[in-house]
């Protein structure tokens, strides 16, 4: 029993770390900052140009470049988490 419970905690411990999804709530909130710039009427037909939650993700992305202090990756998650959740819409 011993050697089980030695080989299972060596396997979790040897597998990747997985990437806490988004936390919608969090990315509304850090979506604040945005708002100095542009409003959300972007996200919404017409002017969405966005078609894919990649592509939601690597615009998020482009657009941090903007940002002083930049936003972190899980920040990003969490942004892109809340405008697919309230926008877009898009699957999982």
């Amino acid at each position: 029993m011993k050697i089980v419970a030695t080989l299972l905690l060596a396997s979790v411990l040897a597998a990747p770390a997985v990437q806490a999804a988004g936390d919608p709530v969090r990315g509304e909130q850090l979506h604040q900052d945005c708002l100095g710039c542009h409003g959300t009427e972007l996200y919404l037909p017409p002017k969405a140009k966005v078609k894919t939650l990649a592509a939601l993700k690597k615009e998020t992305e482009r657009w941090n470049d903007r940002m002083n202090p930049k936003f972190t990756r899980q920040e990003i998650e969490d942004i892109v988490a809340w405008m697919n959740r309230d926008f877009y819409r898009f699957p999982q």
